[in-house]
């Protein structure tokens, strides 16, 4: 039977109950619209043309604006999930195409910070090398040269001409490094071009007769001290004491430059230069205080300070020095040497003070082994601070000192008491803490609050996996905290 309408629109019962629930898809007489579909949907068979159907079913809603309202925001909510969806998506690909565009140089950054650190880690590599080599080419070289005046001793003593012949070979420093020069460079210059570009140590102007007067004669009587001293020194004592007490230099360089220069005060180079000065006193006692032995602790000790005092007016007046200006500056020494001093072995010989039969019975040999090593050594020296660390270069001279020993020993010429080798160690020690640079105490400082920071982070990462440990133990056993009402 049919149902009548309401005056409210509702026409059945199905309507009512779908406009109580609040149905969104909601209108009046969509029950009935729901059966005439159905029937009209049985009527018509497949195939079939139904147009009254449809026109009637068009009529019905063509007026039903509210239906249009209220599915409108539906729709408006799936355009917008669609277009959402679409959006993303063209946002992902405008991503991956800008991300790709950046990936790229970001790729190239991180490939040129990779070939930086592989580049700075093969020099710092080839720097290691070169130091390890060069420390031992100093000390063999140290050693060699000390050796060879204590075997040229046994038939030959004349100190002073073993070191002015020694001397004049510093001649060749410079040729030595023009050639090193035309080697390596890539833009080759003249021999005079060089001459005059490393002869700038000595001003603007160059070398000029006043300047090579004024700053060379102090700095080669200084040179030929040092040396001379050394191998009085070596009469007196064994190879390996002279070369301990040699190591005295630094704590003097210190001395020196704290006075003279005004550098900055350090209390562990204090310490150290007193270290040095109590391995000298043991190693006087040593001998019991010997006549000799006391003789030659004075000359290494003097050879030791004007090596010093060399080294600290070579700051004070001619500043720092590349390898070139270096290489000038000592085959500068060789000229006047070989020029201003050559009188003096002459005054030696008449006055049979260093005297010798012939010039036939002289060592030659050993005269040019020592000369060649000692140029071979003051060489090294300047090239190592290029090629590698200065410290590695100190420490190839502090490693004569073992090298010196092991040879003595060799030799059975030393003997080595419990006096003379804390004395040796005392001074050797001194010299390595001579090497700390100035910073030092920060350095260490910083090293132990890095350390102190990393346990604290390992202390705070075992306590907080042990909380999540106990966590998962305490669920697995099915622990379970119920709050108190």
């Amino acid at each position: 039977m049919d149902v009548k309408a309401a005056p409210n629109g509702v026409a059945t019962i199905e309507d009512r109950i779908l406009r109580i629930t609040g149905y969104y898809g909601y209108y009046p007489g969509y029950s009935s619209q729901k059966s005439t579909s159905r029937s009209s949907a049985t009527r018509c068979k497949p195939g079939a043309n139904c147009p009254s159907s449809h026109s009637g079913i068009s009529r019905q809603l063509s007026p039903l604006s509210v239906t249009e309202d209220s599915s409108a925001p539906i729709l408006e909510l799936q355009n917008r999930g669609s277009s959402g969806v679409c959006g993303h998506r063209v946002e992902r690909q405008n991503r991956s195409g800008d991300d790709g565009t950046q990936t790229h140089p970001e790729n190239s950054s991180q490939e040129n910070r990779i070939k930086a650190r592989c580049r700075s880690c093969t020099s710092a590599v080839l720097k290691a090398v070169w130091g390890l080599l060069i420390i031992l080419s100093v000390s063999s070289s140290w050693v060699g040269t000390t050796q060879i005046v204590k075997i040229t001793y046994k038939n030959f003593y004349c100190p002073f001409f073993m070191t002015w012949f020694s001397t004049n070979w510093n001649i060749m420093f410079f040729p030595v490094y023009y050639s090193g020069h035309l080697a390596t460079a890539q833009e080759k210059q003249s021999p005079m071009k060089k001459f005059r570009e490393c002869s700038r140590i000595f001003g603007e102007d160059g070398l000029t007769l006043k300047l090579f007067l004024k700053r060379t004669a102090p700095f080669s009587i200084l040179w030929t001290l040092t040396n001379y001293l050394y191998l009085l020194a070596l009469k007196k004592l064994t190879a390996t004491d002279v070369s301990a007490l040699f190591c005295c230099n630094k704590a003097f360089v210190f001395l020196l430059s704290w006075i003279v220069l005004k550098d900055r005060f350090m209390g562990v180079r204090i310490v150290a230069a007193i270290m040095a000065i109590t391995g000298i006193v043991m190693m006087a006692y040593a001998d019991n205080f010997h006549t000799d032995s006391i003789v030659g602790v004075a000359f290494a000790v003097g050879s030791a300070s004007t090596s010093a005092l060399y080294k600290v007016l070579f700051k004070m007046f001619l500043g720092s020095a590349n390898f070139g200006e270096a290489a000038h500056f000592v085959s500068t020494l060789g000229f006047f040497n070989l020029i201003f001093i050559s009188f003096t072995p002459v005054i030696l010989y008449f006055t049979k003070v260093e005297h010798w039969s012939s010039f036939a019975a002289l060592p030659w040999g050993y005269l040019c082994g020592m000369a060649g090593l000692w140029l071979t050594f003051n060489i090294l020296v300047n090239v190592g601070v290029v090629l590698t660390y200065p410290i590695l270069i100190s420490i190839g001279t502090v490693l004569s000192v073992p090298g010196n020993a092991a040879v003595d020993l060799l030799k059975q010429e030393v003997i080595f008491n419990v006096v003379r080798l804390a004395a040796t160690i005392i001074i050797c020690i001194g010299f390595l803490l001579m090497l700390l640079p100035e910073e030092w105490d920060e350095i260490t400082l910083r090293f132990i609050n890095s350390l102190k920071e990393k346990k604290n982070e390992e202390h705070v990462d075992d306590i907080t996996d042990s909380s999540v440990h106990l966590r998962s133990r305490s669920r697995a056993n099915g622990t379970v905290s119920i709050p108190l009402a």
